[in-house]
């Protein structure tokens, strides 16, 4: 997954038009309308070459031009068409930050993988126990995690060739060399 991973979450939506949540507007910076970014993408700035986002307001998606954007230091820094003063930035805040899933990069490595599109694959052994379901994916220090909804919650470690023994989007599925009983 390394630097190809974008996503931990997928909003709503079906096929490539869904949308696909990238961060959350954090914070204000300055007094013209800038907007401090947190960013679920790998590196970071690359939040910024995504437009339009989608922004959620009111339960609604709307698509919001990207004017400028930079990272200064640890942070991310955004320019939204329309999102002029210090006010209306202040509406913004906490406001999750997505993208149609048809913008998202294509043409990955064959062992690269976007969260989203692992969230919601079927799990099995390598003797084909059913373990459910990827729920989500979170970080830790070492390795990411895959988290499985079945008969109860597994923690599986992202470990390619020795826990993950292949991901076939496909066929929807994910096989790992796990012991069911763990």
């Amino acid at each position: 997954m390394e630097d190809s991973r974008v996503t931990k979450r997928e909003s709503e939506g079906d096929g490539s038009q869904r949308l696909v949540t990238l961060g959350r507007i954090s914070g204000l910076h300055g007094v013209l309308g800038w907007l401090k970014v947190y960013s679920d993408t790998r590196p970071r700035e690359n939040i910024l070459s995504y437009s339009p986002w989608y922004l959620q307001q009111d339960g609604n998606w709307k698509p919001v031009p990207l004017e400028q954007g930079r990272r200064q230091g640890k942070l991310v820094l955004a320019k939204l068409q329309g999102c002029n003063d210090r006010e209306t930035a202040r509406k913004l805040l906490g406001v999750p930050v997505a993208v149609k899933r048809s913008q998202l990069q294509k043409n990955l490595a064959e062992d690269e993988y976007y969260w989203t599109d692992l969230e919601g694959l079927q799990v099995v052994t390598l003797e084909g126990v059913e373990l459910g379901r990827v729920s989500h994916l979170m970080e830790t220090g070492a390795n990411d995690v895959l988290v499985v909804q079945g008969e109860r919650e597994r923690l599986l470690p992202w470990i390619p060739d020795q826990v993950i023994r292949e991901v076939n989007l496909g066929q929807g599925r994910i096989t790992v060399d796990w012991d069911p009983e763990f």
